[in-house]
């Protein structure tokens, strides 16, 4: 579709009556706008405002529905974590599926009970092997340098995910005052002065469809799609991290059999000798077990799901 300019000019053009005396001439001479050179600059036009506050707009789409929502990455050490106190207390999905035992002090959190126990294991035997004092000490620098790197930060509220129906209710939402943790933000105050509907654009690597994980894992290795399941590991860790889900995290970890099936999907993608590796790895992994656990992640993040129209 080509911009106004564009319009008014073909349309000038097709009238064979001559101006009134009092009207300016139209200047047909002048180059017309290209639809393409159009499209370019009202993309960089949209994404100015995010490039400024540093948030972007997000699409994910769940098995309830499809939302927009926003994100943002910051330093851990300037971020206050969503407070989950209520969200664990009242959520029945949580209160009857996860049991929580106290060891030491520390509340260790037992996985749901209908993720498959064969990858359960496995993942367990696999943190064993990889423990020891190397991997003490990477902990122990990783700890220390932690309130420096950049971590997620979502729109949320209370423990749960603000997801909109529409970017006009979001916008609203924004204008709003209403109170969220991206509030915390110092460009969170331009942003809501600034913000219009037509802003709220995902870009493709910001759009997640983790309504079709389960389905395209369930089709057998010859229909999986890296960029689908590749893209849903990637929202999926940052979404857990933000809403402080410790049983995703913990599910997607180093060393668990999502994080090989990423890893292996990644080593396809990238083709040549670590793509025929990856591949090999890939019919290793059992699409039964991948599609389990990742129902249980779909799950879990849905239930921690506030829909606002």
């Amino acid at each position: 579709m080509g911009s106004p300019k564009h319009t008014e000019v073909s349309v000038a053009r097709q009238s064979p009556q001559r101006p009134d005396a009092d009207e300016p001439e139209l200047d047909d001479t002048a180059d017309p706008v290209e639809p393409e050179e159009a499209d370019t600059e009202r993309a960089s036009a949209d994404r100015a405002l995010w490039d400024e506050v540093g948030i972007d707009p997000v699409e994910i789409a769940l098995p309830a529905g499809t939302g927009f929502t926003l994100r943002a990455y910051r330093p851990a050490r300037e971020l206050t974590p969503t407070d989950v106190t209520e969200r664990d207390q009242d959520d029945p999905f949580l209160a009857r599926r996860q049991v929580i035992e106290e060891e030491d002090d520390e509340a260790v959190v037992i996985l749901d009970e209908d993720v498959a126990e064969e990858f359960a294991e496995s993942d367990k035997e696999a943190r064993r092997d990889a423990a020891g004092d190397e991997g003490a000490e990477e902990d122990e620098e990783a700890t220390d340098e932690g309130g420096d790197e950049e971590v997620p930060i979502f729109l949320t509220h209370r423990g749960r995910l603000l997801l909109f129906k529409t970017p006009e209710s979001l916008v609203s939402f924004i204008r709003s005052g209403a109170p969220n943790d991206l509030s915390q933000l110092d460009s969170w105050r331009e942003l809501s002065e600034r913000v219009e509907p037509a802003d709220i654009a995902p870009l493709d690597e910001d759009t997640y469809e983790l309504d079709l994980v389960v389905e395209n894992l369930r089709g057998g290795h010859d229909t999986w799609d890296p960029t689908l399941l590749i893209a849903a590991g990637e929202v999926a860790r940052d979404v857990s991290y933000a809403l402080r889900l410790p049983a995703v995290l913990d599910m997607l970890s180093a060393g668990s059999s999502l994080d090989d099936l990423d890893d292996a999907l990644r080593a396809t993608v990238n083709g040549g000798i670590s793509g025929f590796m990856g591949r090999r790895r890939l019919k290793k992994i059992g699409a039964q077990t991948a599609s389990l656990g990742w129902r249980t992640i779909v799950g879990k993040i849905s239930a921690v799901v506030d829909w606002r129209d």
